[in-house]
This record gives C-alpha cells, structure tokens and sequence, in this order.
C-alpha cells in the first residue's frame, strides 16, 4: 500500500505564489514518474506538471513560464512551486505517483487565487 500525503495549499492573492508538496512512502519501490493535476469546479481534470524518474518534465501550456515542478528521489516527495497565480489556476490540485503499471493519487489540496 502507498501513501500520499500533499500539503501546501491555500488562499493566496492574485500575483502570489504557493509551493505544493507531495511524499509517498509506504513500501520500497521505484517511482516511474510523479505529476501534479487539477479539477476546477464544472471543468475536466487536467494534467498540470509531470516529472519522470529521468528529470524529464512536462507542463501544461497554462502553467508554463510561471509553475515548476520538481522532485526529491531520497524522499520520494513531489513539488510544485507556483508563482504569478491567477485566478483561473483555482482548483483542488491532486498528486499522482506512478510505480510500474501501478498508479496512486493523493488526497488532493485546495489552491484558491483571489482577484
């Protein structure tokens, strides 16, 4: 069984920033890639940042220029550190881990970004 645990989230004001974290523990394994998503209230989930076991990323073009992701192999820990929010980036952003064929999401973190 894995565990994530996210944290970081909360209200912020327009412009601001908000650093997401993301651990997974629970047995020893190797993580293939792990990834940030979001589902903003009447509209689909959508991938936000993805980063492989190479250090590969990939970014949604929303996002791109103003949120990095990054990751910790020793901890096993995910981040997302987001600058110049906006308003739209509000959402319930949720971690996912992937081992193998195997795929785990997090519980999710509410990032709200007054106007």
């Amino acid at each position: 069984q894995v565990q994530l645990v996210e944290s970081g989230g909360g209200l912020v004001q327009a412009g601001g920033s908000l650093r997401l974290s993301c651990a997974a523990s629970g047995r020893d394994f190797s993580i293939k890639s792990m990834g940030w998503y979001r589902q903003a209230p009447g509209k689909q989930h959508e991938l936000v940042a993805v980063v492989t076991s190479e250090g590969e990323t990939n970014y949604a073009d929303s996002v791109k220029g103003r949120f990095t992701i990054s990751r910790d192999n020793a901890k096993n820990t995910v981040y997302l550190q987001m600058n110049s929010l906006k308003p739209e980036d509000t959402a319930v952003y949720y971690c996912k881990v992937v081992l193998g064929p195997y795929y785990y999401w997090g519980q999710g973190t509410q990032v709200t970004v007054s106007s």
